[in-house]
């Protein structure tokens, strides 16, 4: 593990991680640790109680942040004709149908998220293991004909969650110059959508650990209680 500089150790010794906090406390603890010289990202992880190994039990799902990440993820849009035009209205950083497909397929890369309308698909199916989890899926909305409208949310706040093998959901909820409360609606907003998403065969407390962090700093600890608390409101 690699060694963590003064810096953060010295951050280490301001943050309590056995106690629960408020997400209130939470969020002016995580503006306290967030001294970097940038405005950092806050991120969150929300452990769940799900068994990893099932695929009846995978957790994912798409949120729209009221406020945003503080990020506008650049996004390509596989397309053509008059929906190629909407995409570029709607804000598609790049645009394209059989030639963008040539050009992911040769390796280019530069993008976040890649969104395809229902009749190109037969286009984009060959770049499935070259995508991998950025593979636009009807599931999480990024195939569409109503491209112009995904476009539009994606640019705003959308996001796609989904656990990882440790059974734990991360997100960026906001950067540290959010005001507190927009950080804390986010955070109700991503805590209720994941809450959602649990699988029907899980019994008993589904989130059990809630974590927020600054990109350059420790994490502090939410009561899990009082983030689906909040969620609920």
């Amino acid at each position: 593990m690699a060694r963590r500089g003064k810096r953060y150790r010295e951050l280490v010794t301001q943050s309590d991680k056995a106690k629960l906090l408020s997400p209130a406390e939470a969020v002016e603890a995580i503006k306290k640790l967030a001294n970097a010289h940038f405005d950092e990202t806050v991120d969150i992880a929300v452990k769940i109680s799900v068994d990893a190994r099932k695929g009846e039990q995978m957790v994912r799902g798409v949120v729209t942040l009221p406020h945003g990440t503080g990020k506008v993820p650049r996004v390509a849009a596989v397309a053509r004709g008059e929906k190629a035009a909407e995409a570029q209205q709607a804000g598609a950083d790049v645009v394209g149908a059989e030639d963008l497909v040539q050009r992911i397929d040769e390796g280019w890369k530069d993008f976040d998220i890649l969104v395809a309308t229902r009749d190109v698909m037969s286009l984009v199916g060959r770049l499935g293991k070259k995508l991998g989890p950025r593979m636009p899926n009807p599931k999480s909305g990024t195939v569409s004909d109503d491209i112009g409208k995904v476009l539009r949310d994606l640019k705003s706040g959308r996001m796609e969650f989904r656990m990882d093998k440790g059974a734990v959901v991360h997100a960026a909820i906001g950067k540290v110059s959010f005001p507190p409360e927009h950080l804390l609606e986010n955070m109700a907003i991503f805590v209720g959508a994941v809450a959602r998403a649990r699988p029907a065969a899980v019994r008993g407390q589904f989130i059990t650990r809630v974590a927020l962090s600054p990109t350059m700093g420790p994490s502090v600890r939410v009561d899990p209680a009082q983030a689906l608390e909040l969620a609920e409101r």
